[in-house]
């Protein structure tokens, strides 16, 4: 009787502590997602007085304490074009180097995933810092010296160079991303493949790429929701206070939501008037990156169903 007591009160302990366990996990969600309601509400009740078409299509007036924010959408959009033209290419391709042509012991790999762990971590205003030295003033200036006899024409901050900031800031992403996806390909099918007498090229192109499609595109996906939101690396490359007019060149400077909510903010001479085109603007960026990310979630599910070959 002795041990079945002790057998039950363990039994009984062993519940009290789940029940715990589940009641401090659904409390911490519940906590997080009336933050995220709390967040969301504000944004949308102060954005949705403002919202119309003539604040989505018109440019800035008044010193933008009227009119609307069509420059700084074209910019955010042309941005983030950009920086998925140049971040997602070269982060698969990396990814494919590790994963399927890297040797475990190989010393390079290793170095690449240091450094590709240390721009994680690295905070968003050091990626401007090294945008405004790196490709502002050597790259742009050597291009101008080269070609334009040292007129200022690339070494200035302009689109161009905000979005190559942007791409080595969501890099890291993508690489991630990619090796995941890789990875979760069977093993089997890269066998079959070269057993039926494909080199190695061709079972990347035409097995492993197909494959992992859905884990590639949801996280090139993903970093393309957070470049579109990040302010730091672009306000010493490439982005402007006020211009109502759009960026036709590369080497022209733009306006961009993130950056148009930090003017609002904290530089506005009439912070009573700007404070509805503060709260319109916002929620435009919260609808955009919340759009990619649901993407990305309909990307993953439609893949995921998608029956094997």
């Amino acid at each position: 009787m002795t041990a079945v007591s002790r057998s039950l009160h363990h039994h009984a302990r062993s519940r009290a502590a789940d029940r715990l366990v589940v009641g401090l996990s659904g409390l911490a969600t519940f906590l997080i997602l009336c933050m995220l309601v709390v967040i969301v509400a504000d944004v949308v009740i102060g954005g949705s007085q403002v919202i119309s078409w003539e604040f989505v299509s018109a440019a800035p007036r008044e010193g933008m304490t009227a009119g609307g924010i069509f420059p700084a959408i074209f910019g955010t959009v042309a941005l983030t074009l950009l920086m998925t033209i140049a971040a997602v290419p070269a982060g698969v391709i990396t990814a494919i180097y590790l994963v399927e042509y890297a040797s475990p012991q190989s010393r390079l790999a290793r170095l690449v995933r240091v450094c590709i762990a240390n721009l994680a971590g690295v905070p968003s205003i050091v990626f401007g810092l090294f945008g405004l030295g790196f490709f502002v003033s050597t790259v742009g200036k050597s291009i101008d010296t080269a070609v334009y006899d040292g007129r200022l024409t690339y070494g200035k901050p302009s689109l161009v160079w905000a979005a190559l900031t942007l791409a080595i800031l969501t890099l890291p992403v993508v690489v991630v991303a990619t090796e995941e996806a890789l990875r979760a390909v069977p093993k089997d099918l890269r066998d079959a493949s070269i057993a039926l007498g494909a080199t190695k090229f061709q079972t990347i192109v035409r097995v492993l790429l197909p494959e992992a499609l859905g884990g590639i595109l949801t996280g090139g996906i993903l970093a393309v929701s957070r470049g579109a939101g990040e302010v730091a690396p672009i306000m010493f490359t490439g982005a402007a206070y006020f211009l109502p007019y759009l960026p036709t060149n590369l080497n022209d400077q733009f306006m961009n939501l993130g950056y148009h909510v930090y003017v609002l903010a904290t530089q506005s001479p009439d912070v009573d008037r700007t404070k509805p085109l503060l709260y319109g603007t916002v929620l435009v960026l919260l609808v955009l990156t919340f759009s990619l990310n649901l993407v990305a979630i309909l990307i993953r599910m439609r893949t995921r169903r998608r029956p094997r070959a």
